[in-house]
């Protein structure tokens, strides 16, 4: 069924489609849409589900982390100043290996305060042990968190994800969306089957005391999980794309055989390239990260393999270093010429001229980060 929402409302039919059984969320803008849209739907009865009002942000993914280890479904949803107040229990619902699913519209961390987009606030999380994807449309925010379920889900993972939407751009803008139905999305995902669960019945610990002979083991089992998906995601992408006709990959490549140059890029700045691609006739290809963890380091090197110059767009900061999406980016293309372009931080429009900037200084004086004001 074809319907025109916002992005906000379209993460709100994926929870509805997945059958998640316990809504912990607390507003803060630019998210409050995702938690008022699940809330209609549950007090509407299309579906079945306890929506708590908690005190904050670190109330919401604990109560999370309660019901998931309780050995049910879980969503939540927060953003900016909410998502660094969850920091503490991110490392814990990652270690206890609990496969919640979190929506992230992604908004600029403050001082000074702003309520616009940029991506600071997911991906000062990057080593909380989240999957992390970024999406660029609202069909694809509504597609990414049904998979996303599939995905954490898995036995071979059992990682929390955090699914990252650009804060107004997507989840404020109408947009066609394609719903599932029902009985497909059930078919995707089946009833949720908890590796492990509180059960007086069985009674279990979970999250005690680990010791120094046995902590690294566990943090090393984190991580081969988190390499386990890699292929996890990759099946998971190819099932979907048989059973509702689109397709997605960790990598995506648009317009590789007309030029040399390449624009690295994530989240909904990649359609504005793409329109510069087709409508101002710009001789650049877009290379697109959707999964920036775990990073899909063989992907991105094949992905590049062709390109001889490559710019690379971050709408985060991390002072004292390269920006972060960078600096992953040339650990892993060392024999390459790569840009950073800093821009879009927060709120600030990326236009159509910066992107031509973008692809007229792509491979000179690469040795300086460039600011796109």
């Amino acid at each position: 069924m074809k319907v025109t929402i916002e992005g906000s409302k379209a993460v709100a039919q994926a929870v509805k489609l997945a059958r998640v059984k316990v809504i912990p969320c607390y507003p803060i803008t630019p998210q409050t849409h995702i938690m008022e849209g699940t809330a209609e739907l549950i007090a509407n009865g299309d579906f079945k589900a306890e929506l708590i009002d908690v005190e904050s942000e670190h109330s919401s993914i604990s109560a999370c982390v309660g019901a998931q280890a309780a050995g049910v479904r879980t969503f939540t949803t927060s953003s900016s100043q909410g998502l660094a107040l969850m920091h503490e229990i991110l490392f814990i619902a990652s270690g206890l290996r609990l496969p919640i699913v979190m929506a992230v519209a992604n908004r600029a961390l403050s001082a000074p305060i702003n309520i616009w987009n940029d991506h600071q606030d997911s991906i000062s999380e990057r080593d909380a042990g989240w999957l992390q994807f970024y999406v660029e449309s609202s069909q694809e925010a509504l597609d990414t968190v049904l998979m996303a379920y599939k995905i954490a889900e898995n036995h071979k993972v059992l990682l929390p994800v955090m699914v990252c939407l650009d804060g107004y751009t997507i989840t404020h803008t109408d947009e066609q969306v394609d719903i599932p139905e029902q009985k497909n999305v059930d078919n995707l995902l089946g009833d949720y089957k908890p590796f492990y669960k509180l059960d007086t019945k069985k009674p279990i610990s979970i999250g005690p005391i680990a010791f120094p002979n046995s902590f690294m083991n566990f943090r090393q089992q984190q991580v081969e999980a988190m390499k386990s998906s890699l292929s996890v995601i990759n099946e998971v992408q190819k099932k979907f794309a048989k059973m509702f006709g689109r397709k997605y990959d960790l990598i995506e490549v648009y317009n590789p055989k007309k030029s040399k140059n390449a624009v690295i890029a994530m989240g909904s700045v990649c359609g504005t390239i793409r329109h510069v691609i087709d409508e101002e006739n710009e001789n650049i290809a877009l290379i697109k990260i959707r999964c920036f963890r775990p990073f899909p380091k063989e992907d991105l090197i094949k992905a590049c393999k062709n390109f001889d110059s490559i710019a690379v767009i971050d709408r985060s900061l991390s002072p004292g270093q390269g920006a972060p999406v960078f600096t992953e980016v040339s650990s892993v293309l060392k024999d390459k010429k790569i840009k950073s372009f800093i821009a879009g931080l927060g709120g600030r429009d990326i236009k159509i001229e910066h992107i031509k900037k973008i692809s007229k200084n792509i491979s000179t004086n690469i040795e300086k980060e460039e600011w796109l004001l």
